[in-house]
């Protein structure tokens, strides 16, 4: 059994590799994690086969155990993400028509000038990663949502709150995210993304709302380190540059290559056996974690020609970025358009990579900490 020690420098600095030699072993790794070590799919069929598989479920434990939250706001962390089954199902089905790809597409409108406004804002030499490609999601989304502007940087906090995976200061945010969420709910827009989750508030308790709230905008911040890795890679390749430049209609299928190619998510949230099972030919059992090694299927030589070549041109959309099944990702069509007028503004401009970029030492997602860039006078 092929094993991947997480923990390994060498796997955090290159994870491609790592995985690339474990598929190439066979179609289940074993992962090395402190704690809770999980068996993990390397190749694509069997993940997309699994992620619609019954007998894996996910646990509510993602905000259920985070400590210091006052008992009255427990009732508001279990969110849709950590529901499977006949709850999760009726959830989303009432938030997915505020997702559809219509209404990203039609939601172009409030995305461009957010985008507009960020990049004439930026200063010669800055961030990329802290001054656009993080406040770009959570303003668009609080544009969405309806969101009043007075509000707006207590929730890009608790975003960046989240993002940073401090647990104690997580706990200590939660009633204000909550309340925040609570008032926005109070406010009853008429128009926007909020109006039609309102609309359906008979559907649903008020537990519910509030929590599909919260978390609809703060998981609203996802494409940040999308967007960043895209510019990290796009802008050390000035023959693609130039494509894109010459062809932007390129930039949709371009969008999905970086996901497939340099995507955040390198491994899905685990599921959990519900049973004794049988995956692939190794025995899985009952209780015991499984995840998808995303970075292992995304690159699987069974479903994409020459997988380990870069190609904006390559064509349909089958990668695993935005997971498969019953928990793809809600806000995939949103966070695609978001990528795209990100790209779009700044191939528009005199960019440049001012640094080296800093990458986060972290197992299960490939995402930067720093981004040096400076714009052309």
């Amino acid at each position: 059994m092929h094993e991947v020690d997480l923990t390994d420098p060498a796997v955090i600095a290159d994870p491609f590799t790592a995985y690339q030699h474990a598929r190439e072993a066979g179609p289940v790794a074993r992962l090395s994690i402190p704690g809770m070590p999980m068996w993990a799919l390397t190749r694509h069929e069997d993940a997309r086969a699994f992620l619609t598989d019954p007998r894996f479920t996910i646990r509510a434990a993602s905000f259920a155990g985070i400590p210091g939250v006052p008992d009255e706001y427990r009732r508001y962390l279990r969110t849709m993400s950590e529901m499977d089954g006949p709850d999760h199902l009726r959830l989303r089905r009432l938030a997915a028509p505020a997702f559809t790809a219509r209404r990203a597409q039609a939601d172009r409108a409030v995305v461009e000038p957010v985008v507009e406004k960020l990049v004439a804002g930026l200063p010669g030499e800055f961030d990329l990663l802290r001054d656009f490609a993080k406040p770009l999601p959570m303003l668009v989304i609080c544009e969405l949502v309806g969101i009043p502007e007075a509000d707006r940087a207590d929730w890009v906090e608790w975003g960046a709150v989240i993002a940073s995976g401090d647990v104690g200061r997580l706990g200590e945010a939660i009633p204000g995210i909550v309340e925040g969420a609570k008032s926005v709910v109070a406010a009853r827009p008429e128009t926007g993304l909020l109006a039609d989750l309102i609309r359906a508030e008979d559907r649903m308790t008020d537990t519910e709302l509030v929590t599909l709230v919260w978390h609809i905008v703060l998981a609203g911040q996802t494409p940040a380190n999308l967007i960043a890795n895209a510019v990290a890679e796009l802008w050390t390749r000035p023959d693609v540059l130039a494509e894109l430049r010459a062809d932007p209609d390129l930039l949709p299928g371009a969008v999905d290559e970086l996901m497939r190619w340099c995507g955040p998510q390198l491994l899905t949230v685990p599921r959990f056996a519900g049973e004794d099972v049988d995956l692939c030919g190794v025995r899985v059992g009952a209780g015991e974690p499984v995840t998808v090694a995303i970075a292992a299927a995304n690159r699987d030589p069974a479903v994409f020609a020459d997988p380990d070549r870069f190609d904006v041109r390559r064509g349909a959309a089958t990668q695993l970025g935005f997971g498969h099944g019953p928990h793809f990702c809600l806000g995939a069509a949103h966070a695609r358009v978001q990528t795209e007028v990100a790209l779009a503004a700044l191939l528009g401009r005199d960019l440049a990579l001012a640094g080296e970029p800093v990458r986060a030492p972290d197992p299960g997602t490939w995402r930067l900490t720093e981004l040096p860039a400076r714009l052309g006078v």
